[in-house]
């Protein structure tokens, strides 16, 4: 597998690439890597190998597998957040689904997922570790909450969070599969030529600024990333899309979309935040501007999330309503298209 299995930030995971000397004795896979990989437990190491997050020779193989001379062995385990300075704070949380291996959050925009540069309080990560303060002992559970994917600052939207590490193991193999299924909810500018229709675009850095995600139509630069996406509502100057996403790279949506010429409504980075469309009248550029107050972001919500439990194996789904700022948007384009029709 060529394809990068973890694109939702590598720093929420760990990667190990090992090739056994030529003259390895036989040794049990989980003793060979307790031995090569530093601070490792025992138990992260046999939940990471039994969900399939250890190959070798591009194979997954069983905790009991002997490693053999010269095996070329790649590991990929979860990385949960275990900063003792991250600050629990006493932030509300829209909780939508919780057990004792999961829970299902509902992120508003503005929010951002974990502490980083400029970004150090106020966090996904640090209400979680509050909500978490009570958590229950439970084996491989820290009482650290387990990031498995990320959305953007600015999209609100469905996130999975892990309380242990065989949950979180368990959902780090269905992103690696890409059997997560995702959709989020976008106003775009424009009107899309095709009602349904997929972008597979590579996508990475941009070379001019590493802010910014560019698309690679004729190079073989950056990453695969697969958007399907389809028209919901035509709104003449802007249209509502839905789109699944079978890649998860990092604004890929927002990539995808400025490369299709529609870039997210209010969508600052790529363009968005000017009038792409519609008359050159006063009255029309005001009514977009007052748009623009209403959601000083990017119309884009993680609308629905479903994946296997990892613990019961159940399927789950989950839906999110589109917030406030969102609808009011979508209702005042509503009411203007159809009082200029």
């Amino acid at each position: 597998m060529t394809d990068d299995p973890f694109a939702q930030g590598k720093e929420l995971y760990e990667y190990h690439h090992l090739i056994a000397d030529p003259n390895q004795t036989l040794l049990r896979i989980d003793k060979f890597l307790m031995d090569r990989l530093p601070n490792m437990t025992r138990n992260k190491l046999q939940v990471g190998i039994k969900e399939g997050l250890v190959k070798v020779n591009g194979d997954q193989v069983k905790p009991n597998y002997k490693v053999h001379p010269g095996d070329n062995i790649h590991v990929y385990l979860t990385l949960p957040p275990r900063d003792e300075d991250v600050v629990p704070e006493d932030i509300p949380l829209n909780i939508v689904f919780e057990d004792e291996h999961l829970l299902v959050v509902n992120k508003p925009a503005g929010m951002v997922v974990h502490p980083a540069y400029q970004n150090w309080s106020g966090t996904l990560v640090n209400a979680l570790a509050f909500h978490f303060q009570n958590l229950p002992e439970m084996d491989g559970n820290d009482g650290r909450p387990g990031l498995v994917h990320r959305i953007d600052k600015d999209t609100s939207g469905l996130l999975v969070i892990a309380k242990t590490e065989r949950a979180m193991s368990g959902l780090a193999k269905q992103f690696f599969d890409h059997s997560i299924e995702r959709t989020y909810y976008g106003l775009v500018w424009g009107e899309l030529e095709e009602e349904k229709g997929t972008v597979h675009v590579n996508v990475g850095r941009s070379l001019k600024d590493r802010r910014i995600t560019a698309c690679f139509p004729d190079r073989d630069f950056g990453k695969n990333a697969i958007t399907h996406y389809e028209v919901i509502k035509e709104l003449r100057y802007v249209s509502l899309i839905k789109c699944n996403l079978e890649t998860g790279r990092t604004h890929q949506i927002r990539a995808h979309m400025k490369f299709l010429g529609h870039p997210l409504f209010n969508d600052s980075t790529y363009g968005g935040n000017e009038v792409l469309k519609g008359t050159v009248f006063t009255k029309y550029k005001q009514f977009v501007q007052n748009c623009f107050k209403i959601i000083p972001r990017q119309a884009l919500h993680a609308k629905t999330l479903g994946f296997v439990h990892p613990i019961t194996k159940e399927k789950v789904s989950f839906d999110s309503e589109l917030p406030g700022d969102f609808q009011q948007v979508l209702d005042k384009w509503d009411k203007y298209v159809n009082t200029i029709d």
